[in-house]
């Protein structure tokens, strides 16, 4: 395979991982700028801690390295990425429990500009406050706009349940911003 890497698919681009030392790092450094960004946002959306999302970034982008030596052919490349990722977002989560109440948030200025950080804030808020089922489904569906047979198969679960757990969380942060809601908007 001939420069440039951009041209050529995720696919092709994971069997040149496989490849000399020049072509795998050229082929991994293409995969990275298509697909760190989405990654890492899917990490920090679950973790809801910067420090902790670059942590299990970095150790996904090391894992899905080194899978090049171990797996033959890969056709979802972005899937395998995210696959590693909620793996080690599940892990974390398992050894490392965190809850944060929504009582621990300030009340508002009326002031526009602060109020639209404010309220992304206090849906990242909401956001820790759902158990992780329920906030994986809603930042795969409402921030990577995965369809619902992409997260079940992620996932391995049901379509079905995929969509309770989206509606379920949907109403669950109506519920937790609700109060706050009505304070920005008076």
């Amino acid at each position: 395979m001939s420069k440039p890497y951009s041209k050529y698919s995720d696919s092709e681009l994971f069997l040149e991982l496989k490849g000399s030392r020049k072509e795998a790092e050229s082929a991994f450094a293409e995969l990275y700028s298509r697909h760190a960004q989405r990654i890492y946002a899917y990490c920090l959306r679950v973790t809801g801690n910067t420090e902790d999302a670059n942590d299990i970034f970095q150790e996904a982008m090391l894992k899905f390295y080194d899978a090049a030596a171990k797996i033959e052919n890969l056709e979802n490349v972005r899937g395998f990425l995210l696959r590693v990722a909620r793996n080690l977002c599940l892990n974390f989560k398992r050894d490392k429990k965190i809850n944060l109440s929504i009582e621990n948030f300030q009340p508002y200025s009326h002031d526009r500009g602060y109020e639209q950080k404010e309220l992304l804030d206090l849906i990242a808020g909401a956001l820790e406050c759902l158990t992780f089922d329920y906030r994986e489904a809603f930042v795969l569906r409402q921030y990577h706009g995965l369809s619902y047979r992409e997260i079940a198969d992620l996932t391995d679960e049901s379509i079905a349940a995929v969509k309770n757990r989206v509606w379920r969380a949907k109403e669950k942060i109506k519920n937790i911003l609700s109060p706050y809601l009505e304070d920005i908007t008076k």
